[in-house]
């Protein structure tokens, strides 16, 4: 809680979380909350009890906290620690108990991605926008233009996209109309396309289909806070999503734009309104383009206006851009192994980002230093960094480690915002209206079809039947000609027989006559020559 002073423990007691080696107490400023820190050092030094206890404290000063949890061992802050080995003997050691130190779960709400260890964080792919995208994706300045293209055509088509089918489906069709698209736009590439719906497939097989679609998160239920004041930790399931990279620094890169271009500037404030700590760090900004970085870089250093404090959490300062890393006033550096050269220009590096304390060495403190200590520089309420300090972490109040599977459930099912985003909508959007654009076109290309099929057939049968007629005329022609030409076959040959009977006839008359003529002839000579010579007798 606040003490009178407003100043911010790590711990949430009313004592200090970080003791110096001399028993000094080393505090964070509520005020300076929102100026950003960073959480440093190697596996197993003791970065997860750090952020952890942070995160409490900030809790019990009624700041609500969003923050990842990569390994999984985060859940047990809902219920009251049972501290046992090193952490009791500390808190033995520390007489924690006597100065207000209290074991309390601390108000919780699970998220996950992929709706399996919390209520499902959604957002939507116009909210995600294509910058983001791109970066998700991994395109070329060339897509990434086509991306753009593509989001301005669904704009000015009134296109909603929502999930991964509806910009699968926009890309589609963006595609398929290039060249009335390209005039208005800008050159089209079929295959920059190809390679973008290569990208989303890959996506989709990384499980990234379950963070796009509705309901998507409202910003405004990160900043809840429970009966007595305590902020929620809001805790995301990371152990599955890391293993994803670009997906998680999308997440996170989303979470940060969103936040910055929602909430209003507020200035100054007692407190943050709302801090945010990313685990592994170094996944944000690795392969990250410089236009990505810069947006970034901004974001950060303006939304501490708005009262969002941001936090780092990675194994080396160098893993964060030195342009971020200038914005990070509050530090926490764990030990730091320096076995090779490269380790030793790390801790050297690493030594080189605090403020130096002239009664130590700064550079070999970090690689002596031992689990559950650190070097710690806070801002002090003039808003400069102080000396770097060497300090022991106090132990949380919260538990350490996972919950059971059941536990989390029954925490899961009892929350507010399971019921909110526990089921998942699919209103119409691009898809289901390009779809329906596709099926009413193929209604129309089948019935068109249909109907020039009728027509073609009509005509078909028209020509038959003219055919048929025209054959059918034909033959009536020919039947004619094959009449005419009988009948005159018929004269013809009806004259020829004439001829030739009457040519017979006029042989057989001419030869009976000639015959006649000549018997008669012989008779007449007979009877002439038969009275002369008759006679004489």
């Amino acid at each position: 809680m606040l003490t009178s002073d407003k100043r911010l423990f790590i711990a949430t007691a009313e004592n200090p979380s970080t003791l110096t080696a001399d028993g000094r107490e080393l505090c964070l400023e509520a005020r300076m909350g929102n100026r950003h820190g960073l959480i440093t050092g190697a596996t197993g030094t003791g970065k997860t009890i750090t952020l952890q206890n942070l995160a409490e404290s900030f809790s019990a000063h009624g700041v609500p906290v969003l923050l990842t949890d990569i390994k999984g061992d985060l859940s047990a802050v809902c219920q009251p620690g049972a501290p046992g080995g090193s952490i009791a003997a500390r808190i033995e050691e520390l007489g924690l108990r006597s100065k207000g130190y209290e074991n309390r779960g601390y108000p919780v709400c699970f998220w996950d991605v992929h709706g399996q260890q919390g209520t499902p964080l959604r957002t939507t792919i116009s909210d995600m926008g294509p910058l983001l995208l791109s970066r998700l994706l991994e395109l070329n300045d060339v897509q990434s233009g086509i991306l753009n293209i593509v989001f301005r055509v669904a704009d000015d088509s009134g296109l909603l996209l929502l999930d991964l089918k509806d910009l699968r489906a926009m890309v589609a069709h963006v595609a398929e109309n290039r060249a009335e698209y390209t005039a208005r736009y800008g050159n089209i590439s079929p295959a920059s396309v190809g390679a973008i719906q290569r990208a989303l497939l890959r996506l989709e097989d990384e499980g990234a289909e379950a963070f796009f679609g509705e309901p998507a998160l409202n910003m405004e239920d990160l900043f809840r806070t429970d009966l007595s004041g305590r902020g929620y930790l809001n805790i995301i399931a990371a152990d599955k999503l890391m293993q994803t990279p670009r997906l998680y620094a999308s997440v996170l890169l989303w979470l940060l734009s969103e936040l910055y271009e929602m909430m209003p500037e507020v200035g100054d404030c007692d407190k943050p309104r709302l801090v945010l700590m990313f685990d592994e760090a170094h996944l944000l900004f690795s392969d990250m383009p410089d236009a990505l970085l810069e947006k970034i870089e901004q974001v950060v250093r303006l939304i501490r206006s708005k009262g969002v404090g941001v936090y780092f959490i990675t194994q080396n300062p160098a893993d964060v851009p030195d342009s971020v890393l200038a914005q990070l006033g509050n530090r926490v550096q764990h030990a730091l192994r320096a076995f090779t050269p490269r380790d030793q220009k790390a801790v050297r590096a690493a030594a080189q980002t605090f403020r130096a304390n002239p009664a130590m060495d700064t550079e070999q403190v970090i690689s002596e230093l031992r689990t559950g200590e650190a070097l710690v520089s806070f801002l002090d309420r003039k808003g400069a960094p102080s000396i770097v300090e060497r300090a022991l972490i106090l132990p949380p109040e919260g538990g350490i480690g996972p919950i059971s599977p059941e536990e989390r459930q029954a925490i899961i099912q009892k929350s507010p915002m399971q019921r909110l985003y526990g089921q998942e909508l699919d209103r119409e959007s691009a898809y289901e209206l390009l779809a329906e654009h596709a099926e009413l076109r193929q209604r129309e290309e089948a019935e068109a079809a249909s109907a020039a099929a009728r027509l073609k057939e009509e005509n078909a049968m028209r020509k038959a039947r003219l055919e048929a007629e025209r054959l059918a005329r034909a033959e009536a022609r020919e039947a004619r000609l094959r009449e005419k030409e009988a009948r005159q076959r018929e004269k013809q040959e009806q004259g020829l027989w004439g001829d030739i009977m009457g040519a017979a006839t006029k042989t057989a008359t001419r030869s009976i006559t000639n015959t006649i003529g000549r018997e008669i002839g012989k008779t007449l000579i007979r009877g002439v020559l038969g009275s002369l010579f008759g006679g004489r007798r």
